[in-house]
């Protein structure tokens, strides 16, 4: 013997149109001082992440700050970028997202 079902009281909903928009990099990130800044990084790094323990090269890698900028990091001060493999970028970005949204304020 089959159950009886209620029909949807509401239509399905269009997730579609809950896309963020795309990312658009600062304008800082475009500089001549942060692309030289940023390769010379790489360079010293010699492409090798480094993360505690890491040293990975991948073709994903990111000249990070240490300290971020909206924590109020110097943004071409060489001691406060490093290079990280894909892996430790994400894991530290979402640490200091955490971090922040844990303030009061949130900022």
């Amino acid at each position: 013997m089959a159950l009886p079902t209620l029909r949807p009281r509401i239509g399905m909903a269009d997730l579609r149109t809950a896309a963020l928009p795309p990312k658009v990099a600062e304008p800082f990130y475009s500089s001549a001082e942060w692309i030289a800044l940023r390769d010379r990084v790489r360079c010293e790094a010699n492409g090798r992440c480094q993360a505690q323990g890491c040293g990975r090269t991948e073709r994903r890698m990111y000249v990070d700050h240490i300290v971020e900028l909206k924590d109020g990091g110097a943004p071409l001060d060489r001691s406060n970028v490093w290079l990280l493999c894909a892996s430790h970028h994400t894991a530290k970005t979402a640490s200091e997202r955490a971090r922040r949204t844990a303030r009061p304020g949130g900022l």
